[in-house]
């Protein structure tokens, strides 16, 4: 519409019945529009609430294993972690060593090269194995 007073610009507004909303306040002059800003609020929070609807939140499974673990057991693990790498979810794996195990972290860490050989096919390492007190613990993330 053009550049206008504040006033003249406050008055248009109420003879519309419309409110004058401030859009760029850094702007020189500032940039206005009349409007309704109710109608306005309630479009924006519909289109937030229609965002946050596709919104994916990454959840984080997580599978537990022993450096002691036998080998159908391991392929169990492998296929529940592969299910959830395909199903977009992290998998967090935590391996815990009790009481001397912690001694023979070696084992351990075969194990853990072992499943990300198995698993480069899911997904990739989302975070190095690392070790969080008695546990070594790797996160994976969907390809």
């Amino acid at each position: 519409m053009g550049i206008f007073t504040r006033d003249l610009a406050l008055n248009k507004a109420d003879e519309f019945d419309l409110d004058l909303v401030e859009i760029v306040p850094q702007a020189n002059p500032p940039v206005c529009r009349i409007m309704d800003f109710t109608k306005y609020k309630y479009e924006q929070e519909k289109k937030e609430k229609e965002a946050k609807k596709h919104q994916r939140h990454s959840q984080i499974k997580e599978v537990r294993i022993t450096p002691r673990i036998d080998s159908h057991d391991y392929e169990v693990k492998l296929k529940h972690i592969k299910e959830f790498l395909k199903k977009g979810f992290k998998v967090r794996i935590r391996m815990f060593f009790k009481g001397r195990e912690f001694y023979h972290q070696d084992l351990g860490r075969g194990i853990m090269d072992k499943l990300v050989a198995d698993v480069q096919d899911a997904g990739r390492i989302d975070k190095e194995p690392k070790m969080f007190g008695r546990a070594l613990i790797i996160i994976f993330a969907p390809k």
